[in-house]
């Protein structure tokens, strides 16, 4: 079964991917409320995520400091950008991101994208 860390200032949104991603057959192992509380968590995974649902407006820490940041821990992780900023697409992406996600998005067309991002090396 597939783990995923979430990583959204959004409350409401992160039960919201919970349910829906353990109802399509996925362990959600963590979720974050901004990009140090990311980190911290991210560094205490015993097993890192398979993959990182990452935001990008958060306070104290955004989702591309996040990123980079979990990247140097672990330059194999790979994290999905879930954002309504479409500006930073080209950003998140060169600074290793796997995939982005233009927000608000179909849920079933967030899990093609997360099992496509899956089968990537």
């Amino acid at each position: 079964m597939p783990t995923i860390f979430l990583v959204d200032d959004n409350y409401s949104l992160l039960l919201l991917y919970q349910k829906l991603f353990t109802l399509k057959g996925y362990n959600v192992i963590g979720a974050a409320r901004n990009g140090i509380e990311a980190i911290t968590m991210f560094k205490k995974f015993t097993v890192k995520p398979d993959v990182i649902i990452m935001d990008y407006r958060m306070p104290i820490k955004n989702g591309i400091e996040a990123t980079k940041e979990i990247l140097q821990i672990n330059k194999h992780s790979k994290i999905i950008f879930a954002s309504a900023d479409e500006r930073i697409e080209n950003e998140a992406l060169s600074i290793g991101a796997s995939a982005f996600k233009l927000k608000p998005f179909n849920i079933d067309n967030l899990i093609g994208k997360i099992n496509e991002t899956l089968l990537k090396n």
